[in-house]
């Protein structure tokens, strides 16, 4: 079912999809008054925001953290963001795609993307604690050369960021560790990435299952033990996470959202709805005005 005529996207920046990899000194932005803050935004890469100096609030898919000094913010691909400053502010935002990453040595390659797969669906944020000379050091060269036209400047890039993701995951003191990639952790992956493109038309595991060529339980299975939920698990939240983002960032009505995630039937919608948040869907829409008052608010 395609959504109503009046339907309305939700009115989110999308930023640069086109380039592999951005940095960005969050005072240039500040000083030139860009629309980075203050405004939910998404695009197609993932972005890394770290507050050197700071203070304010970000949302990252309603989910409110206080912006503090030293504070590092990982969002994924889709997600709607909106970072709000108070005051002067110091810092980086690094803006890439998952093939800006990528190297000759695929076996490497492959098991370096499983880690960053799983640092960015752990954690939403990372309070750095130690290594922040270091860490500014390669954001600081990483900036020289960025605005630079030197020969190889993206292989250098490449080399610099990847250190930078390593001082990330050591500020997790060993609760993260680095992973070989596995024909399972491969597969949560597909999964994923499936998920993400087929959620509004394909609900069921067996649709995915179909697509990895693997049972329905087969796959509940080695996502459940990878992940700690089922793969209808996952199914459910990634609907619902998006009805959520439409309720809170457009102005269509349930019938609209319904349609949007391809259910025909609004009823059908609501009750998935209720099973699966414990609230209905006009409970949820009051407390979705509180949350725009809060951020009217703080900007």
């Amino acid at each position: 079912m395609q959504p109503t005529e009046n339907f309305v996207p939700i009115p989110v920046q999308i930023i640069n999809d086109n380039l592999p990899f951005e940095i960005r000194p969050i005072q240039r932005l500040c000083e030139n008054k860009e629309s980075f803050f203050n405004k939910p935004q998404s695009n197609n890469n993932f972005k890394v925001i770290w507050i050197i100096k700071g203070s304010g609030i970000h949302y990252i898919d309603l989910h409110k953290s206080i912006v503090e000094d030293n504070f590092l913010f990982l969002v994924k691909p889709r997600q709607v963001h909106q970072l709000n400053l108070i005051g002067p502010a110091e810092g980086y935002v690094i803006s890439f795609a998952e093939s800006f990453l990528s190297i000759e040595d695929q076996e490497s390659n492959s098991s370096y993307h499983t880690s960053l797969f799983r640092l960015f669906s752990a954690m939403k944020g990372i309070s750095v604690r130690h290594d922040v000379i270091d860490m500014k050091n390669i954001a600081d060269k990483m900036m020289k050369e960025y605005d630079s036209q030197n020969l190889f400047r993206a292989e250098i890039l490449r080399r610099y960021f990847k250190i930078l993701l390593i001082y990330i995951t050591r500020q997790l003191d060993g609760k993260f560790e680095t992973v070989r990639s596995t024909r399972n952790m491969e597969l949560v992956q597909q999964f994923m990435g499936l998920l993400e493109k087929n959620y509004k038309e394909q609900k069921m595991v067996a649709d995915y299952a179909g697509m990895l060529c693997v049972t329905p339980n087969y796959l509940n299975e080695i996502v459940k033990k990878t992940t700690g939920f089922s793969a209808g698990h996952h199914i459910r939240q990634r609907i619902v996470l998006e009805a959520k983002r439409q309720a809170t960032y457009s102005g269509n009505c349930m019938k609209e959202i319904a349609y949007f995630l391809g259910f025909g039937d609004m009823a059908h919608f609501s009750k998935f709805f209720k099973n699966t948040t414990g609230m209905n869907f006009s409970e949820f829409k009051k407390e979705k005005l509180i949350f725009s008052e809060a951020v009217s608010f703080a900007n």
